[in-house]
């Protein structure tokens, strides 16, 4: 997979502020994902292992975050 970008919490947090939209995409594992209490408001949780599988699933109709710990 290429290296993207990487995006500080701050910075999406006020660029949501300002009303821009996001897909998220949590690639977090399953006992992570059974473990969180929270989750990105609206994500798509993908196991990484099934992300190169599942790109065409993914809405591409804005900047996609994805995350994982």
């Amino acid at each position: 997979m290429a290296e993207a970008p990487r995006i500080a919490a701050e910075e999406l947090r006020r660029r949501m502020e300002d009303g821009e939209g996001f897909t998220f995409v949590d690639v977090r594992n399953p006992q992570a994902w059974a473990d969180a209490d929270v989750m990105a408001p609206g994500a798509i949780r993908v196991r990484m292992d099934q992300f190169e599988e599942n790109p065409p699933a993914i809405p591409r109709d804005k900047p996609i975050v994805i995350y994982c710990t």
